[in-house]
């Protein structure tokens, strides 16, 4: 492989290490939280969590290049307060990744929160445990399976990633240009050689991720339910 495609595998890896470790940080509380909540609206925000699993990645991308453009509130107030617009750059790949991702960070932690005996939760307060203990000893070591499930996928989700990429981040070296951008670049000059290369690079850690997630789940007998 060409130094400019090595220099996509890393930023590829680079934005699925960052995007996925933030959506992590984001999707425990919000999981949690979204677990215990017993509300007639519920239903509607699954679905809206969910929608990036059916809805088209260049739909997706467009509506985030609108929102991050700084003619928008959203984009205009990023750019006001940090000084650099998202548009086309490695910080609003990140984002994008983030919401891009999101049913695959929050579907096995909420799946796994839900499944959290609470009787352990009712001892805790008799005991008078406090909360961060509580998570620190009991329930981030009992939902462990659901964490690594949800680190695993959002990980390997964003590594593949392509529509979303293109609308808000185009093809700059070093900024903006992942494998699965490199990878369409050397289709469209016909140069399949490279494309081999890219796609290998890509297959092959996919499939090595989710080996890895499902002897994982198989182990620790993590439930796997998406409903």
């Amino acid at each position: 492989m060409t130094a400019e495609d090595w220099q996509a595998v890393q930023l590829t890896a680079l934005l699925a290490a960052v995007s996925s470790l933030l959506l992590l940080a984001f999707a425990l509380p919000f999981s949690w939280w979204l677990a215990h909540w017993h509300n007639r609206m519920k239903p509607i925000v699954l679905a809206f969590i969910a929608l990036p699993l059916v809805m088209p990645p260049t739909v997706l991308g467009f509506y985030l290049l609108v929102a991050f453009s700084p003619n928008h509130p959203f984009g205009a107030m990023w750019q006001s307060w940090f000084g650099s617009p998202l548009t086309f750059s490695f910080t609003g790949l990140v984002l994008g990744s983030m919401v891009y991702s999101l049913p695959f960070a929050v579907q096995p932690l909420y799946s796994g929160f839900s499944q959290f005996n609470h009787q352990l939760l009712a001892e805790a307060k008799v005991l008078h445990i406090s909360k961060s203990t509580l998570w620190r000893r009991v329930i981030l070591p009992a939902c462990l399976p659901a964490i690594l499930v949800s680190l695993g996928l959002s990980f390997a989700h964003t590594l593949g990633e392509f529509g979303v990429v293109l609308m808000i981040g185009g093809s700059i070296p070093g900024e903006t240009r992942v494998v699965s951008i490199a990878l369409f670049e050397h289709v469209e000059s016909l140069n399949f050689t490279q494309a081999h290369q890219l796609a290998a690079v890509l297959t092959g850690f996919s499939f090595f991720m989710l080996m890895l997630l499902y002897s994982s789940g198989r182990k620790r007998r993590v439930a796997w339910n998406w409903t």
